[in-house]
């Protein structure tokens, strides 16, 4: 392909954004992109699922702050988008998905691949970009990584005909190719409309590039904020609760770690927000949030909405002060109206409160002591229940051994039911931005997109310790990844609780229903089929064999294998009673 075409100039606005990567899987609308992204330096990463492709570009915008990019095929390659699509949305992920279509003069005549995407597809964006002249292409760009950004962050979708993507030579041709040569009336009319279309697609193709848009960041108004800082220098309990909301400037979790230190209020993170205060730092609580909250006398819920994981607003008492940060007014609301609504970005609130509050360093030591007090006592409970031994793998044993083993530059992915909440309640994220799990959707099978990008969002290239906590059910939606993972040198660790189950299903549905039906699965060799792919593959039966398979596939890592770890669990009730609603 020689040229500028209309796939350049889509890769030109990239790179202009500075994307360093596209994750895709092939089609034959979306070539010129790949193709023109290729020559201008930018990295393609295939992958086997387009669901991967967008998983792996929502990672990439979690962890660096700027809008992850994924590029599928027309029809079915976008339709594959729309879990994904969704569950970036619901967590509020920037992500720029760039789709193909059939060509503009044949949409809806029953072209290869031809369906109204935009009903599919909007309402899981905040724009669907439907465009129809070339020289639309790079503005839409433009447009999308500021739109992506701004506000609530979220994905948007871009919508690229296949005949604005090649050559207009040749398009031209076959356009000239589809009317044919005949004189009838309709011929000749049908000669004419073409060409007339031709001429309007491809108008003024050659306009400049816009440069690059700043995104919009809401601010919380100065009255919420001073009114946040009386009400937590009045209370003699409070409580702050971090989430994935408040570190989406990702460049500046630094100074939210700090700025939360500072103001020396007690605090329990989710989401993206795991692992913001380190490993151990001494106002951060893990345990018995629900009995801290219902005992606290000023809560602050910085980017976390009154959803099922607050039981609607229930876990804080009426009679506390609420302040809610968010981007949105609308979760800043949800459920539970806040004493006061903080309406802007979350990490950059939780600053300036820390900047407006006196030193607050041990002002609630007394409230904060009482809290670690409780979670000692929890991880002594832990403690006691994973030295259980059985025929098997302790699934808690488990977790403290990794807890041990992996590096100190880790980054965990949870993607599972039963074995992943049981690593949320052991595992230790190491620092800021370490920890990728999907989000309010819940969705299964995001690990493998997850760890991909996780692996590759750092300045180069450079892979880093990635560990993938998958349940052997969804394990199952990303194993073919690991042909992926070995193709392009991507050196993940898999870790596989195989307990051959779905059993966070399981163990309430026999409970309640007497039976476990559809919930059944195999003690399958997983590690064999990541072998089959070119990757290694380690089996763990025993207690014993945990730590030293794990050191060794820490040290395959090192030296650039995918791996995945195949680990036979016992059952255990650690988790009774973890059905959400």
């Amino acid at each position: 392909m020689t040229g500028p075409h209309g796939g350049d100039r889509v890769a030109q606005a990239l790179a202009a954004h500075g994307v360093p990567r596209i994750f895709t899987l092939c089609g034959g609308h979306i070539s010129p992109i790949l193709a023109a992204a290729k020559a201008r330096g930018i990295r393609i990463v295939d992958v086997r699922d387009e669901a991967t492709a967008v998983f792996a570009a929502d990672a990439t915008a979690r962890l660096t702050g700027l809008p992850g990019v994924a590029a599928v095929t027309a029809g079915p390659g976008i339709t594959n988008t729309i879990t994904p699509l969704k569950n970036a949305q619901l967590a509020q992920s920037p992500v720029v998905l760039i789709g193909g279509a059939a060509p503009t003069a044949l949409q809806g005549r029953g072209a290869l691949q031809d369906i109204d995407q935009r009903p599919l597809v909007a309402p899981h964006v905040k724009r669907f970009y439907k465009l129809r002249r070339v020289r639309d292409l790079a503005p839409a760009v433009a447009e999308a990584f500021e739109l992506a950004r701004s506000g609530v962050p979220g994905p948007v979708f871009l919508e690229c005909p296949v005949d604005l993507l090649y050559p207009e030579a040749e398009i031209r041709k076959w356009y000239a190719e589809a009317a044919g040569k005949g004189q009838a009336l309709p011929d000749r009319a049908l000669r004419w409309y073409l060409n007339r279309h031709a001429e309007r697609m491809f108008a003024d193709a050659g306009a400049a590039a816009p440069a690059p848009r700043t995104p919009q960041v809401p601010r919380a108004a100065d009255a919420a904020l001073h009114r946040a800082a009386a009400m937590l220098d009045r209370a003699r309990q409070p409580l702050f609760v971090i989430g994935s909301q408040a570190v989406v400037q990702a460049d500046e979790a630094d100074a939210l770690a700090e700025a939360v230190g500072r103001l020396g209020v007690p605090v329990y993170l989710s989401g993206m927000a795991r692992g913001l205060l380190g490993r151990d730092h001494p106002l951060q609580m893990r345990h018995a949030r629900r009995q801290a909250l219902r005992e606290s006398d000023c809560v602050l819920l910085a980017g976390v909405p009154c959803d099922f994981r607050l039981d609607y607003g229930r876990h804080v008492r009426r009679s506390a002060t609420l302040i809610a940060a968010n981007r949105s007014a609308k979760d800043a609301r949800l459920n539970r109206r806040p004493d006061v609504a903080a309406v802007g970005d979350a990490g950059q609130f939780l600053r300036a409160l820390a900047q407006t509050l006196p030193t607050s360093v041990g002002r609630w030591a007394d409230w904060a002591a009482t809290l670690r007090q409780r979670d000692a006592q929890r991880e002594a409970q832990i403690d006691e229940q994973a030295a259980r031994e059985g025929d098997h793998v302790n699934p808690l044993a488990f977790f403290r051994a990794l807890e041990a083993e992996a590096g100190e530059g880790a980054v965990f992915v949870a993607d599972g039911g039963d074995f992943v909440g049981t690593a949320s309640y052991v595992l230790h994220p190491r620092g800021p931005l370490t920890w990728l799990d999907p989000g309010a959707f819940g969705t299964l099978g995001v690990g493998a997109g997850f760890a991909m990008g996780a692996a590759l969002a750092r300045p180069g290239d450079e892979p880093r310790e990635v560990w993938v906590v998958w349940g052997d059910g969804a394990c199952g939606f990303g194993l073919a990844e690991f042909d992926s993972f070995v193709r392009q040198g991507i050196p993940v660790i898999a870790v596989v609780g195989n307990d051959a189950g779905w059993t966070q299903i399981a163990r309430e549905q026999v409970k309640m229903l007497g039976d476990d039906v559809a919930t059944v699965l195999a003690r399958s060799d997983y590690h064999a089929v990541a072998a089959g792919f070119g990757a290694e593959g380690l089996l763990i039966q025993r207690g014993y064999e945990v730590r030293p398979v794990l050191r060794r596939a820490r040290e395959l890592a090192r030296q650039g294998r995918a791996v995945l770890v195949n680990v036979w669990l016992d059952k255990t009730e650690f988790r009774e009673g973890s059905l959400s609603m």
